[in-house]
């Protein structure tokens, strides 16, 4: 069965002081989630000092973006070995945030997946439809694009060590959630796609998690479906009761 995994995006939010008091919380309180693995993604600024109050802790350590170049002449970006040098182990990429507003493509979140990888860095690659594309029937064509451009040319070895993101763009930070039977199908979709392009055995160690307005009170039924491998979590991560109640949701082993 794929262990559940508990993400939380701070976005741009908290500053030094929170950030690490939040982070020294979650690292303490880590043993009440027995069912689900944990990760933290703070702001970049706040990487190391996180890094450093979940030393010792189950709780793992991600960022919120990377540029796919090792090195070189790109200002305010961040490469990704040296979130590797400060301990980071995962980074989310392509989140609708910053597809929609930075304007992300999947070619560049495809070669930014690449990157994460060849750094051995666990890509959480996100995919998902806007509003007026759900309303217009469109979900399952949306999906597809993106998982086919954002995972272009990845391989049978090297997807199992990364992980999806579905997010409804619509239920993001907007208190509305996609029900369970929405959300479950298009992770169904996503397992299917992930079949038909490597195999079966492929598809089922590949860990698919929902974004979306993920509260403590939601997240049971969320997690209990079948193909929903986890959360990415947004606002509800910056309360420590908040994101280890969505941990605590997390069906057994």
């Amino acid at each position: 069965m794929r262990r559940t995994l508990i993400a939380g995006n701070w976005k741009m939010n908290t500053d030094h002081a929170s950030a690490v008091a939040l982070a020294e919380e979650v690292a303490a309180r880590a043993a009440e989630v027995t069912n689900a693995d944990l990760l933290v993604c703070p702001p970049s600024i706040y990487l190391e000092s996180v890094g450093k109050a979940l030393a010792g802790s189950p709780v793992a350590l991600g960022a919120q973006n990377m540029y796919a170049e090792a090195k070189g002449a790109f200002t305010g970006e961040i490469s990704p070995a040296m979130l590797t040098d400060i301990g980071a182990e995962c980074v989310i990429l392509g989140h609708s945030e910053r597809r929609a507003i930075m304007g992300e493509t999947d070619a560049q979140v495809n070669k930014k997946t690449f990157a994460a990888l060849e750094a051995g860095l666990v890509p959480i690659v996100c995919v998902g439809e806007q509003l007026e594309q759900r309303e217009a029937g469109k979900t399952q064509a949306v999906i597809a694009e993106q998982f086919e451009g954002s995972l272009a040319d990845v391989t049978a070895e090297q997807v199992i060590h990364l992980v999806i993101a579905y997010e409804p763009v619509w239920a993001i930070g907007t208190g509305k959630v996609a029900t369970p039977e929405q959300a479950e199908e298009v992770h169904a979709d996503l397992r299917k796609l992930l079949t038909e392009r490597y195999n079966a055995e492929t598809a089922e160690k590949v860990r698919i998690l929902y974004g979306g307005s993920v509260k403590p009170g939601n997240a049971s039924e969320l997690l209990s479906q079948p193909n929903i491998d986890g959360a990415l979590v947004g606002g509800a991560s910056l309360q420590a009761d908040d994101f280890l109640g969505i941990g605590s949701a997390a069906k057994t082993d």
